[in-house]
């Protein structure tokens, strides 16, 4: 058994050895086909398409939408119970308080979008002026100047306007008492800016009745309505002057429907109804010297005279007035012009 092995394993020895030779003494296209025949026995293998090699990526999901809000339905308000109406108030200084106007609602402006709205970089052009509103022509003489009226914005001037007169003027119906009066009161410079006359619209009268109709039955805080009064003969001297406590005090009138006017305007009422009788003459003079020393007293507004108008040129279209009456000559004032 053993020398069979023993010859077995030296045929082997010598088969490798012949194999080595044999391959060693092999040519190069020999090599050739060996390798061509061993490559066509090996398994071919596909390889993976570009599609199957690459990972599959996953999907994003899509964003979950939050949940509508539910639109909560309004409430029903409770209906107000009626409130009592309550007691009549007394009426203002003013001589008619004017209802307010009825103004448009103003409409709530739409919200602009992100895209309209401006960038924070972007330059915002500065509006534009309004055109200019054309003149209208001159009024003719017979139509009076249309006076501006506003209901407040009346700013406090500053500095005391002091009396100085050179010398002495002989008056008819301004008395010393009367001018001590109109010089002692503390008028502010610019304070007044019209003088305005008036009819009282009844055939007799005073101030000191005036003074208890209007506080009593007008309800005015600060009595008569008026800074001065001119008397026709009745309850007092025919072109007598009477002064007024708001002229001592230098507070604003009562006599004009409009608030503003009353802060800056003397009233002047001349007693009598003037769409039945004229002035009398003695009325007329007594006005006027009253008007000349008060523009001395107040002095000038802006280089100009205080100008001097009646009660239905300055009173607002809404609220016409026929004072100082029809029948008041109207060419007096032109002297004040």
């Amino acid at each position: 058994m053993m020398r069979w092995q023993f010859l077995l394993g030296g045929f082997l020895l010598i088969a490798l050895v012949a194999g080595t030779i044999t391959r060693a003494d092999l040519t190069e296209e020999q090599k050739k086909e060996l390798f061509l025949k061993s490559r066509e026995k090996m398994r071919t293998v596909a390889s993976p398409t570009p599609e199957e090699s690459a990972t599959p990526r996953r999907k994003p999901k899509p964003a979950e939408r939050p949940p509508a809000k539910k639109k909560k339905s309004p409430t029903p308000k409770p209906t107000p119970e009626p409130e009592e109406k309550p007691a009549r108030t007394p009426r203002p200084e003013s001589e008619e308080t004017p209802a307010r106007s009825a103004q448009p609602k103003e409409t709530p402006s739409r919200r602009p979008t992100p895209s309209e709205s401006t960038p924070p970089h972007a330059t915002v052009a500065s509006p534009t002026r309004p055109p200019a509103v054309k003149s209208t022509p001159a009024a003719t003489a017979s139509e009076p100047p249309q006076v501006i009226i506003k209901k407040s914005g009346y700013q406090q001037p500053r500095g005391l306007s002091l009396p100085f007169r050179l010398f002495g003027k002989r008056y008819n119906y301004l008395t010393r008492s009367v001018r001590n009066e109109i010089d002692r009161a503390p008028v502010l410079r610019e304070r007044w800016r019209f003088i305005i006359v008036h009819n009282s619209g009844t055939r007799q009268g005073n101030a000191r009745i005036f003074d208890y109709y209007h506080r009593n039955v007008r309800r005015m805080s600060n009595g008569l309505a008026y800074h001065f009064v001119i008397g026709n003969g009745s309850s007092s001297g025919n072109g007598e002057i009477e002064v007024g406590n708001r002229w001592r005090r230098q507070i604003n009138g009562g006599h004009v429907h409009s608030d503003y006017l009353n802060n800056i305007s003397i009233g002047i009422c001349l007693v009598g109804d003037f769409n039945r009788t004229q002035p009398t003459r003695a009325q007329l003079d007594s006005c006027e010297e009253l008007i000349r020393y008060l523009r001395d007293r107040c002095g000038k507004v802006e280089r100009h005279e205080i100008p001097v108008r009646p009660h239905r040129e300055m009173n607002p279209p809404r609220w016409a007035t026929d004072c100082p009456g029809d029948d008041y000559p109207y060419r007096w004032f032109g002297r004040f012009r």
